[in-house]
């Protein structure tokens, strides 16, 4: 083979290589090409991915503010459908409302009133939560608690968390009445009236397919608001299966008979005393007498006027 031979299959494989070469290097750029590609679909995914997260994680903290703890926690912790359907379960049912509350709606600018009940409701609400209270609903003023579901601890527990939960909201609303007075020129002592029932009520989710409403149905819940209207400004009633539950770790009066509107019967119910345990009051009660005396600080001219009140009762009789 000559000389020029040689170097002609020498450039003829010298252009295969080129070939080769530049084959390779096209291959290379639209592997890089494709390779960033996909890169970017993968970032725009991700952003994405991120973005519907913190839409749902913002849609999830909007929809706890709607419903109680527990109430959220049941939704997203069970894994069954959400449907309707309702159970019979011994709860303590507790109402509260504001005293002359629609008078005060008279009184008030609605930017105070929205100012002041937002308030009021708010830190109602951080009480309930913090003695672990399922918030039923706010109807205007009014709160509507109860204890025992989703989560309970017992009856007794349930009750006694109840009235603790409500001696909790009394003492705050006496030391907080005046700051709110002054803010929003009251022309009253703000003051609360609570009642509490304690027995067996239908709870679950009512309403329609499209709507529901995780709520309590029945005679105990009817029987804490008819309390929480005949409650004294500032007290807390309860009725007496709610007493039978916590008597011996609650300081009661010594109860009295009530008429309560749209109930049949006369009602035994018991009001908690606010008083330290070494104040409760010494208490005589037979069928048509209902004696109470605090001896704590007793002083001889109240025990005297009490004295000449019952000899004139006693006069009276002969």
């Amino acid at each position: 083979m000559t000389e020029k031979e040689n170097v002609s299959d020498e450039l003829s494989l010298l252009k295969k290589e080129i070939g080769k070469l530049r084959l390779q290097a096209g291959l290379r750029k639209a592997l890089s090409a494709e390779l960033a590609k996909q890169k970017k679909i993968s970032e725009e995914a991700t952003t994405q991915a991120q973005e519907s997260a913190q839409i749902l994680q913002d849609l999830s903290k909007n929809l706890s503010r709607y419903v109680s703890p527990q109430v959220y926690k049941k939704l997203f912790d069970r894994k069954d459908k959400v449907e309707l359907s309702s159970q019979r379960k011994k709860l303590t049912i507790f109402f509260s409302d504001i005293v002359g509350f629609t008078q005060l709606t008279d009184e008030l600018e609605s930017e105070d009133l929205t100012d002041f009940l937002n308030d009021y409701l708010n830190n109602m609400a951080t009480i309930a939560v913090r003695h672990g209270a399922t918030i039923d609903k706010y109807i205007g003023d009014a709160v509507m608690i109860f204890f025992g579901d989703p989560e309970s601890h017992g009856p007794e527990v349930d009750a006694k968390k109840s009235v603790d939960m409500a001696l909790d909201m009394q003492r705050y609303v006496r030391e907080n009445a005046p700051k709110w007075a002054k803010r929003h020129s009251f022309n009253r002592v703000l003051e609360i009236r609570i009642g509490i029932s304690s027995g067996y009520c239908t709870v679950g989710n009512f309403g329609s397919e499209d709507r529901l409403d995780y709520t309590v149905l029945g005679g105990v819940v009817n029987l804490a608001s008819r309390l929480e209207s005949a409650a004294r400004p500032g007290a807390i009633l309860v009725s007496n299966e709610t007493y039978k539950l916590t008597q011996d770790v609650v300081n009661y009066d010594i109860g009295r008979s009530y008429n309560l509107k749209g109930l049949h019967n006369q009602v035994t119910a018991y009001e908690v005393q606010t008083f330290d345990a070494e104040e409760r009051p010494h208490a005589f009660s037979t069928e048509n007498v209902a004696l109470t005396i605090k001896t704590q600080h007793l002083s001889k001219e109240e025990l005297r006027l009490a004295i000449e009140f019952l000899r004139e009762k006693e006069s009276r009789l002969k």
